[in-house]
């Protein structure tokens, strides 16, 4: 558990699909990835026909917080404030798995040998999906700038997928998390006081209706998400509510010498089938559903903040109108306001065209991940329920002395 190694795409399912448009110029992946205790390092690939490249094909070696450094850089760039920004990969953390099963290592009297080898299988199953989770997500990131005609050209991105030397950065410490709480607070007050106490009026039908629809869809899909995840934390506990019980059965079914024994053995090894089925289960929802939601909770957030910046553009240019209107009738400055009101108008326009294609794309992106994922969980939910239908079907045969 101390150190973990995944090498391959065979052998790492992504936890949620993204539909990528983007052409084949510029190809990213993370080939290999190593946990240590406290960090995680990831091997990203790049193939490319890109000019700017000295090479066609060339790898790096990233940590979590360039991840987030490359973010930010997109983020503070006033150029792409019309963009929906991919939101940045979530911190890995393995903290959670890690005292679970060195507490499992600590001992306990109450249980058996076979109930603690159980138990520690679950234990690394669960490290080693969410390590996979961990990769896939930093891994989308990477491929959703690949794959946008303009944030694939920054020269950050450039620096992240070429340069083979570590990039210095670090975490933000105490001072810079609170300063960006803070920011944070007034941006939510800004907002408020702009769509509120000001009484700006959208311009644009589009805006209006995506703004409402995305206030709604965000605290839907935040919902969805914690009972997704309520849903998939029961099959964990199910399926680990089934071995004491395989366990127990097992353990009479060695002791008894009569008829019985094959019973108990049969149902202590239906038992363990289904504790597997139902790890698979809480697994394909995970992946599926939980993770594919708890994206576009972030992704929402992303469109909604491309919708505060061209509303905060829009208030930007109705103050320039009312400035020019008092240096106009003052007849002083005009020339000044005339300019700065330009610079308005030209910044609130090309946000809104921008903007308008980032949630058409938006929403067509969303619409086919949505549909993918969930037909794939219906399909595996279907074959987990025949699997279980007739686990249950051959054991009660077996057990009633059926041919």
């Amino acid at each position: 558990m101390e150190e973990h190694r995944e090498a391959g795409k065979e052998s790492k399912p992504s936890s949620m699909s993204v539909d990528l448009q983007g052409d084949s110029s510029l190809q990213v992946e993370i080939s290999d990835a190593v946990s240590e205790r406290d960090k995680v390092k990831f091997t990203v690939q790049t193939k490319s026909c890109v000019p700017h490249f000295a090479q066609t094909e060339f790898s790096v070696v990233r940590h979590h917080e360039e991840f987030i450094w490359l973010h930010n850089a997109y983020v503070e760039n006033e150029e792409y404030a019309g963009l929906i920004i991919p939101p940045a990969p979530p911190r890995p953390d393995f903290e959670a798995s890690r005292e679970k099963l060195q507490k499992l290592g600590e001992g306990d009297s109450s249980i058996t040998r076979e109930e603690f080898a159980k138990m520690k299988e679950e234990l690394e199953a669960e490290y080693l999906a969410i390590f996979k989770k961990t990769v896939a997500m930093h891994e989308v990131f990477l491929q959703r700038l690949a794959a946008h005609p303009t944030l694939r050209r920054d020269h950050n991105f450039f620096v992240f997928l070429e340069y083979g030397q570590d990039l210095s950065v670090r975490g933000k410490n105490r001072k810079e998390l609170l300063g960006g709480f803070l920011r944070n607070i007034v941006k939510s007050a800004d907002e408020a006081l702009i769509t509120g106490m000001s009484g700006l009026k959208e311009v644009d039908d589009f805006f209006e209706h995506e703004r409402t629809f995305l206030l709604e869809y965000h605290t839907r899909i935040r919902d969805a998400c914690l009972r997704a995840d309520r849903v998939m934390h029961s099959h964990k506990c199910l399926a680990d509510d089934y071995i004491p019980i395989s366990a127990a059965l097992s353990s009479l079914g060695t002791q008894e010498v009569n008829q019985l024994k094959t019973s108990f053995l049969k149902l202590a090894e239906l038992f363990e089938r289904l504790r597997k089925l139902e790890g698979r289960v809480a697994s394909d929802e995970d992946l599926k559903l939980s993770d594919m939601l708890r994206y576009y909770v972030r992704d929402s957030q992303a469109a909604k903040g491309l919708l505060y910046r061209r509303l905060r553009a829009l208030a930007d240019y109705e103050n320039a109108n009312k400035t020019l209107d008092k240096a106009r009738t003052r007849n002083r400055e005009v020339r000044t306001a005339e300019s700065h009101q330009q610079l308005c108008c030209q910044r609130f326009e090309r946000l809104s065209d921008s903007a308008k294609q980032e949630l058409m794309d938006f929403r067509s992106r969303r619409v086919s991940s949505f549909r993918k994922n969930l037909m794939e969980l219906a399909e595996l939910e279907l074959k987990h329920a025949k699997a279980s239908t007739l686990l249950l079907r051959n054991t009660l045969v077996i057990l009633k002395g059926e041919p």
